[in-house]
């Protein structure tokens, strides 16, 4: 039998472990890293630029960025849940370059330091070099690409979405105005929010909470899965295949490339304009939808036509009879 261990906890003055110790040599991150602090180092020379040099020392701008990555990779909601797993997650700390005595940030300094860099475009152009660098090195395709998009709901309250031409008097609570839509017909021809007039009123299916929203839309290669390109549109009713032709616009070279799309993309506006960019739309057919790619000459099914047929005659004959 073994001899059981305590349950004593000690406070250690010193520590000699650090974060490079305790990350696994085989964890996904390590190459991520690496790809990463390649990239920074290319956009050092950028980076003199925006930084005085001599006042009180910021947030580095490369423990910026590689936060954001990691909020983005493990899906953290907020910045301030970004920075309490930061305080306590080791593998954070490494990935960012926080030794483990390093104090972590504040949410608000934290988000101040990173609108720098996003009205700089350094994050953009970032996350460009990274789509740059996996092209070069052969992991992304050329020929064969996806769209999609989903809406992204916009912070402007549902309170703030009044008619436009309505003169908005004095509210009871500024924080929290009471509100009555009892009996009101809103639409984005008449209604707009007075916080954020961009926001579109839209809802992701039949019988779903209609919100105020953006168009999120993602062009994805097909070899390895990788976004090489994103768009943010307003949530119109055609958002996805305008952002998805603005997207494909953009793809380098001029051989013909491919592009797969569910039914929304079934129409045959977008066909026509894929095929005059020399792209070819693989889309899922929308048979139910007046105006979809079969407008264009394609390809029936004529035997469940041929049986649809029949089975409309034999309808036919039983009323009859």
């Amino acid at each position: 039998m073994c001899m059981r261990g305590t349950d004593q906890q000690q406070t250690h003055v010193f520590s000699y472990i650090s974060p490079e110790q305790r990350v696994r040599r085989d964890h996904p991150l390590r190459p991520i890293r690496s790809m990463v602090d390649e990239i920074l180092k290319q956009r050092s020379p950028q980076f003199n630029k925006m930084y005085a040099k001599v006042r009180h020392p910021s947030i580095p701008p490369e423990q910026l960025l590689r936060a954001q990555l990691l909020q983005m990779l493990y899906s953290v909601r907020s910045e301030r849940l970004l920075m309490e797993e930061m305080d306590y997650n080791i593998l954070f700390r490494w990935f960012v370059g926080l030794n483990l005595d390093d104090a972590v940030w504040d949410a608000t300094v934290f988000t101040k330091n990173r609108d720098r860099l996003l009205e700089a475009e350094v994050a953009k152009q970032f996350l460009a070099r990274v789509v740059g660098q996996a092209r070069e090195k052969g992991w992304t395709s050329d020929e064969h690409f996806s769209v999609d998009g989903t809406l992204l709901e916009a912070w402007a309250s549902v309170k703030s979405f009044q008619p436009k031409d309505k003169k908005s008097s004095p509210p009871d609570d500024p924080g929290n105005p009471t509100v009555n839509f009892r009996g009101e017909k809103r639409s984005n021809q008449t209604h707009e929010s007075k916080t954020d007039p961009d926001a579109l009123l839209a809802r992701k299916g039949a019988g779903k909470e209609a919100k105020l929203s953006y168009s999120g839309n993602l062009l994805v290669e097909n070899r390895n899965g990788l976004i090489v390109s994103s768009l943010v549109w307003e949530a119109t009713g055609t958002a996805e295949r305008d952002a998805a032709m603005a997207m494909l616009q953009d793809v380098p070279g001029s051989e013909r490339v491919t592009v797969g799309g569910d039914k929304g993309f079934d129409t045959a506006e977008f066909v026509r304009e894929c095929r005059n960019m020399r792209v070819t739309p693989h889309v899922a057919q929308n048979l139910a939808r007046r105006g979809a790619a079969r407008l264009m000459g394609a390809p029936r099914n004529t035997r469940a036509t041929a049986s649809a047929r029949r089975k409309g005659s034999a309808s036919k004959n039983v009323l009859a009879g």
